[in-house]
């Protein structure tokens, strides 16, 4: 499978037809999904429906001498946390099982608009709450590199599609790490835009101060596009903001001359793996030789995203999930009574780790807890935001592992949440704050898996990232290497 940039340029070229790279990605999908489950939904029929309208517009616009939309014919995988008309959208829990959305997420709109095809909806930890994507309702998703292990979470469909190249790409969503941390995990590209860049609605809320869209790519190049073409104010959104799109296209920059990247001594800590602190530190070293100025910097308050991360969110979630009774859509369990509705239905078809967080986060909004809890939360959630700032007034990016380790074994914390949760340790900080962030491979551990660097920046400054990761792609070649899985291809 070539890259997004590779294959609009063989569709400008009239190398290709629309209507065979769509049916290509079909053809994968069927071979290699019943090994890897990437997929809850899959559109064959209205994707080869659309990708033969794309070919018709692609030539009415050559012979008339006009430019098509940027996307046109393109196919695109979704998380299945976004909504997409008249295609199921069930976050991945039996609550909204066949759930059948009337609109368009915003993102999702926007990429339509532009010419992309919906092949799927891809695999989630239900309503995006876990890290492996082990907490699907519609069984878990393997990773490719090795289908024994999880792919990450929450967007561990989306990983897994484009690492399998089942797709060129796929959109995912970022609420403490779910597009960085499975990028790290399948050996692919991940970008997580600064809160508020890309349009949340039509996005089924999870932690509405943490939630973003991101994309899943091969490569930074092809993240910057889509980047261009979703980011924007959204009149249906009032956290969405009115700042200048970012360029869609990564130029004007051929080395990392003047680029000071700071590196914070609380991600190098004890429990990381030897492998990831190697890896990401040889690609610090690629990045000097590349001219980039590498320094130690500090982030103090790491150390408490990961319970002032599962304080906010889950009392954000507790509100947010609230709507989803058994009343307006969804299955519903049988009682006589209203209340006994709502109880037996949430009860019966939200999973166990929704229920956990859910939780969790009534207990912290609850009288009497609400200060010494939710209330103290934001207050360090504040002190982690300043962390971000102070650093950002002395270097120009933040580097750092994505996870402390690579891709761990399906179950492998099934009987220990709290395990579960630090493998977002270092992914958590840049949701707090709001910040962007972008994953990209730099190594492989002895064991052939992947693993991540992140980079972070301030608040809209994606392009920043993306011109770093690109240069780092052009010097380097490990989002080249694909998977065992694909022998043969």
């Amino acid at each position: 499978m070539q890259t997004v940039a590779q294959i609009l340029h063989a569709l400008q070229a009239g190398e290709i037809s629309s209507r065979e790279i769509t049916a290509d990605v079909l053809a994968r999908i069927e071979r290699l999904d019943p090994q890897v489950h990437a997929f809850l939904t899959v559109t064959p029929e209205a994707a080869l429906q659309a990708a033969a309208e794309a070919d018709r517009q692609r030539l009415a616009a050559r012979r008339a001498g006009q430019t098509p939309p940027p996307l046109l014919g393109l196919p695109l995988a979704v998380k299945d946390v976004l909504s997409t008309r008249g295609i199921r959208t069930t976050c991945g829990s039996r609550i909204l099982d066949n759930y059948i959305p009337p609109f368009d997420a915003t993102a999702v709109q926007r990429l339509k608009a532009a010419g992309a095809i919906i092949v799927g909806k891809t695999n989630t930890d239900e309503f995006a709450m876990g890290s492996s994507t082990e907490n699907s309702a519609y069984g878990v998703t393997h990773n490719p590199w090795d289908l024994e292990r999880v792919p990450g979470g929450s967007s561990g469909g989306s990983a897994a599609a484009v690492a399998a190249r089942m797709v060129p790409v796929a959109l995912g969503t970022d609420t403490g790490g779910s597009v960085r941390q499975p990028a790290s995990f399948c050996g692919v590209t991940g970008l997580k835009p600064t809160y508020g860049r890309i349009s949340r609605y039509g996005l089924i809320a999870y932690g509405s101060s943490l939630d973003t869209v991101g994309v899943l790519t091969q490569t930074a190049e092809d993240a910057a596009l889509f980047l261009h073409l979703m980011a924007g104010q959204d009149p249906l959104d009032a956290t969405s903001m009115d700042v200048p799109r970012p360029p869609q296209r990564l130029e004007g920059r051929e080395d990392l001359r003047g680029l000071k990247i700071g590196v914070p001594r609380e991600y190098f800590t004890e429990g990381i793996q030897p492998a990831v602190a190697r890896a990401v530190h040889a690609a610090l070293d690629v990045m000097a030789d590349l001219g980039a100025a590498i320094e130690e910097t500090s982030l103090p308050h790491t150390e408490y995203a990961v319970p002032v991360y599962y304080l906010i969110a889950t009392a954000e979630a507790s509100a947010n999930l609230a709507r989803f009774d058994g009343i307006r859509y969804g299955p519903r369990a049988q009682a006589e009574q209203m209340w006994d509705v709502f109880f037996r239905t949430r009860g019966q078809y939200f999973g166990p780790e929704v229920k956990r967080r859910i939780m969790l986060g009534t207990y912290a909004l609850s009288a009497g807890y609400y200060d010494a809890y939710y209330g103290q939360a934001q207050k360090v959630r504040t002190l982690i935001k300043r962390d971000f700032e102070e650093a950002f007034e002395q270097v120009d990016l933040i580097a750092a592992p994505v996870a402390p380790t690579t891709a761990f074994r399906i179950g492998q914390h099934s009987g220990d949440p709290l395990s579960m949760y630090l493998e977002d340790v270092f992914t958590l900080p840049a949701n707090l704050s709001g910040v962007p962030g972008v994953s990209f491979p730099v190594g492989f551990d002895d064991l052939g898996l992947p693993i991540g660097m992140q980079l972070m920046g301030p608040h809209f400054q994606e392009t920043r990232l993306l011109h770093a990761a690109h240069i780092y792609q052009q010097a380097t070649d490990w989002h080249r290497h694909q998977p065992d899985l694909l022998a043969g291809d």
